[in-house]
């Protein structure tokens, strides 16, 4: 006889994972996705299989609240490999170009500065990004030639940590689209020199950070009651947006989808993002606009 079919629970929150060492993304969401029997689960934002770290993860009523985690500022902490540049710009691709020299610490320090503002970066080929349709790892894979046009990104941070003669840690602080493989392509090749990334840990997204995250062997190693303890509400993934507090009356009304006016001195007249609440839940996303809360997404 065959298994019986597991039920899917209609449960909601967050879990900020700290997704292992060679584990996608995809499978890191499927499995926290079965641990709590969810019908419903995303995440906010791609780790490369070979990076560690902060994975939001949400289930049910979370995920509508996805994009605005996903748009947060990111924080990775990493490793240029000094010497050896590879196909993928980290250490599962193959080596096509080296060099000898090993840029000093001082050398390293001088040149930071020129990669934080906005810049133009050039994706690694090998990135989830699409081409006519087509992932672009797909067709390197495949050998078919792979051009990315050079895209604005935000750097707001990057400092030193550590310097070595044949690895540099250093950390970032970014906005979203930011390809560290491509950071580190980039600074090896201002040293005069190649380098590719070969540590990478993401340490924040959005309000997330490492101090909110658990492993898979601790939602493993506990009853399904408890794992539903360690989900954090919807609304955390929201506490960077502006929030509106709702009455009762407004709360019902927003759940309807309906606009409602807002009042009081302090009442924003025009928001481009805004959410709302009421008794501490989270009732919607949406905006201002003369002075009334349009919803977009109302959470159940």
């Amino acid at each position: 006889m065959s298994a019986p079919k597991r039920i899917k629970r209609p449960v909601s929150g967050w879990v900020v994972l700290n997704k292992p060492f060679d584990m996608t993304s995809t499978q890191a969401v499927g499995k926290v996705r079965w641990l709590f029997s969810a019908a419903k689960a995303g995440h906010a934002g791609t780790l490369d299989p070979l990076a560690t770290g902060i994975l939001p993860i949400a289930l049910g009523e979370a995920t509508k609240a996805v994009p605005q985690v996903q748009d947060g500022t990111k924080r990775y902490r990493f490793a240029i490999q000094w010497g050896t540049a590879t196909t993928t710009d980290d250490a599962e691709g193959t080596v096509v170009a080296q060099s000898e020299h090993r840029p000093s610490e001082a050398e390293l320090s001088a040149v930071l500065p020129r990669f934080t503002g906005e810049l133009l970066q050039r994706p690694p080929i090998f990135s989830a990004l699409k081409i006519d349709g087509e992932r672009a790892y797909d067709l390197a894979r495949a050998g078919e030639a792979v051009e990315l046009a050079p895209r604005p990104v935000q750097i707001d941070t990057i400092e030193l940590m550590e310097h070595g003669a044949e690895r540099s840690v250093l950390e970032v602080t970014c906005g979203k689209g930011t390809y560290v493989r491509s950071l580190a392509r980039d600074i090896a090749e201002a040293l005069g020199t190649r380098g590719h990334v070969g540590m990478l840990h993401r340490a924040a997204v959005g309000p997330f950070t490492d101090a909110d995250a658990i492993t898979i062997e601790q939602l493993e190693a506990v009853e399904l009651a408890a794992r539903d303890a360690m989900l954090l509400p919807v609304a955390v993934g929201l506490v960077e947006l502006p929030e509106l507090r709702l009455d009762a009356l407004q709360a019902n009304a927003v759940r309807h989808g309906n606009a409602v006016l807002l009042t009081g001195a302090r009442a924003p007249v025009t928001l481009d993002e805004a959410w709302a609440s009421h008794a501490g839940r989270a009732i919607a996303t949406g905006s201002v606009q003369f002075g009334q809360f349009q919803p977009r997404r109302v959470f159940n």
